[in-house]
């Protein structure tokens, strides 16, 4: 969803969905954070985004933060919009690539996944068995075990004869 800001003449910005005045420090940090930011001139309706992007980038290299290079910034000017639009398509597309090879990888790792599980549930009955026998029990071929009594009943010995 994108966040309105009301820019008035005083340059105060007015956040509508907070309802209260916010600082361009505020603003950049929510782009940063991801925040799509829609900045209007309250008085006739015109877009002021770029504007007030532009001005947050200003403030920033002011302080030494300045998050794009004198390089960057040249060559901007001289390409203008241009270069701008054919790098958020470059962008755009390494993107969708990494997506795609993302999503090519989920049906290989849902099969992985069941077959770990089926080895789990294999261990779990292997490990039983092992407990069964380390403990001096027998066990019949299907793993249940066999009981003692019922082993010297067919034999027809009882015990202490």
């Amino acid at each position: 969803m994108i966040r309105l800001i009301k820019r008035y003449g005083s340059r105060k910005l007015y956040d509508t969905e907070e309802s209260r005045y916010v600082s361009l420090e505020e603003i950049g940090d929510w782009v940063r954070q991801g925040q799509q930011v829609q900045v209007v001139d309250n008085q006739n309706g015109d877009d002021v985004t770029g504007q007030t992007l532009t001005q947050i980038i200003l403030e920033e290299g002011k302080r030494g933060l300045s998050p794009v290079s004198a390089d960057f910034l040249h060559a901007l000017i001289r390409r203008g919009e241009r270069m701008v639009s054919t790098g958020v398509e470059s962008l755009s597309q390494g993107v969708d690539r990494l997506l795609q090879a993302s999503v090519d990888r989920v049906g290989p790792l849902r099969e992985l996944r069941d077959e770990v599980r089926q080895m789990r549930e294999k261990i779990d009955v292997l490990e039983a068995t092992i407990a069964e026998i380390e403990g001096g029990r027998e066990t019949r071929s299907n793993g249940e075990p066999v009981r003692r009594a019922a082993a010297r009943a067919s034999t027809g010995r009882r015990k202490g004869a």
